[in-house]
């Protein structure tokens, strides 16, 4: 649909940025911090460690003063569980409060509003070696760890984020690196760690709101259109099995607290129906989050499964593969742009997602992901030519504000990231930040920052709220 005049972003939207905790704070054993699964997992060769990463930890306010300077009116980050509870559960570490208790007060200082994601990726080791989400005590220690959390930093954040893109950890844990390598019977037991996490997900939305009921909490899955290849009656099916599966099975359990007809009947015909305990339903139906939070990168194509393999496809990534026998099977988009690293470039699909989230769950909605990985270059005179970011984010903005016209509820956008940190697939060298953070692969150098020309268009962008589009 096309419009004379755009609606505008409203005066209160958020506009920020996002990070993780094991992708750019470092110290990765410093101040009692104990170890996660991202720090135990052999390392790939393509990825440095983790150990340093952007080193923010020493960093915060430095970084922080920056996303001010941006004009940033909001800041996403995930607090590290490990820092916290350095066994996943036990004896508290209070250097681990000490730190996030600072940071927070440096972002209030700046009037910048915390969204605080518990849980991004990195499961203790702890808790993994005793099973992991396979083991139902993880639920509980992850209860305890939002308890905790809410207790000491309740009193100054309002936005809370469960789990970042769960349904990634089912569907691709191994690109990931954090798929528990020891699963005899792996979609089976993934698919049961799935309803692990929805229930500590859904107790840790209803101790939300018994704690702080001032407080707004969500899920925080990646989400993105299905399109089918052709509009032979077939591919359309396919989309839709694939669209019940990567998406609708994460926000119907976490919005209506139950699970999505076409993905159990696809559990109960591949043999992954999980088991179910007596007060589980219960426990889900009970827990309403207040909005929805999502990623967004590119949308997904597919087309009926003919051959007796998955097909690579779909999500741009070669080191994810796409397809199951008989439900649905990658396929390429003719029509997308692509990135350096093979990913689909589609703003369209941006309006197209927000519009069907919104559609299907009538919740406000923030996108707390959204960016574009490349290699940039310093030059000389401390340079950095990101126009092509600049192009990126532009064309999803746009989208964003058209989508908003359409009646979509949006009350923020957070792209990543706010600041270079290690990919997870690439490493250093796959950039997505607005300032730029001088190191490589192998030499730390000084780590220092410096602000790339996306950083002074995306401080206009928001000094304009909008507008500057």
């Amino acid at each position: 649909m096309k419009y004379h005049k755009l609606k505008a972003f409203d005066s209160n939207f958020l506009w920020g940025g996002s990070t993780s905790s094991y992708q750019f704070e470092g110290a990765w054993n410093e101040d009692g911090k104990g170890p996660s699964v991202i720090d135990t997992r052999p390392p790939r060769e393509e990825i440095t460690d983790y150990k340093v990463a952007s080193d923010h930890y020493h960093h915060y306010k430095e970084d922080i003063a920056l996303l001010a300077e941006m004009g940033f009116k909001a800041y996403r980050f995930s607090v590290a569980w490990t820092r916290i509870y350095p066994q996943g559960t036990g004896e508290l570490n209070p250097k681990g409060i000490q730190f996030y208790n600072h940071l927070i007060d440096e972002l209030l200082k700046y009037g910048i509003e915390p969204i605080v994601t518990m849980y991004h990726f990195d499961l203790p080791a702890a808790l993994e070696k005793e099973g992991g989400w396979s083991n139902r005590s993880t639920i509980n220690a992850f209860e305890t760890y939002a308890k905790t959390l809410f207790e000491h930093f309740g009193d100054r954040v309002k936005y809370w984020l469960t789990i970042n893109e769960q349904n990634m950890m089912i569907l691709h844990g191994s690109a990931l690196g954090t798929l528990d390598p020891n699963l005899k019977n792996p979609k089976k037991e993934l698919y049961q760690q799935n309803h692990h996490m929805l229930l500590a997900q859904a107790r840790a939305m209803i101790l939300c709101k018994e704690m702080l009921p001032e407080a707004k909490v969500a899920p925080a899955p990646n989400i993105s259109c299905v399109y089918p290849a052709s509009s032979r009656p077939e591919d359309v099916l396919a989309a839709d099995n694939f669209n019940a599966i990567r998406n609708w099975l994460y926000l119907d359990m976490a919005v209506f607290g139950r699970y999505n007809t076409l993905v159990w009947r696809y559990f109960e015909e591949k043999g992954y129906t999980p088991e179910i305990q007596e007060g589980d339903m219960s426990i889900l139906s009970a827990a309403k989050p207040d909005f929805i939070a999502f990623n967004y990168y590119s949308s997904a194509t597919v087309k009926a499964s003919t051959q007796n393999s998955a097909e690579k496809g779909g999500m741009g990534d070669q080191q994810i593969s796409v397809g199951e026998v008989g439900v649905f099977a990658g396929s390429g988009n003719e029509y997308l742009e692509r990135t350096e690293f093979g990913w689909g470039i589609d703003p369209a699909g941006l309006r197209v997602t927000l519009r069907k989230i919104y559609d299907r769950y009538q919740l406000p909605l923030i996108i707390t992901e959204n960016g574009l990985g490349a290699f940039d270059s310093l030059e000389e005179g401390d340079v950095v030519r990101d126009d092509y970011r600049i192009d990126y984010l532009r064309k999803h903005i746009e989208q964003c504000q058209l989508a908003i016209t359409d009646g979509v509820e949006l009350f923020g956008y957070c792209p990543w990231s706010a600041i270079d940190l290690v990919s997870t697939h690439q490493g250093v060298s796959k950039r997505y930040g607005f300032v730029y953070v001088d190191r490589d692969e192998f030499n730390l150098r000084q780590l220092r920052r410096i602000r790339k020309n996306s950083f002074h268009w995306y401080k206009n962008m928001i000094s304009s709220n909008g507008s500057a589009l």
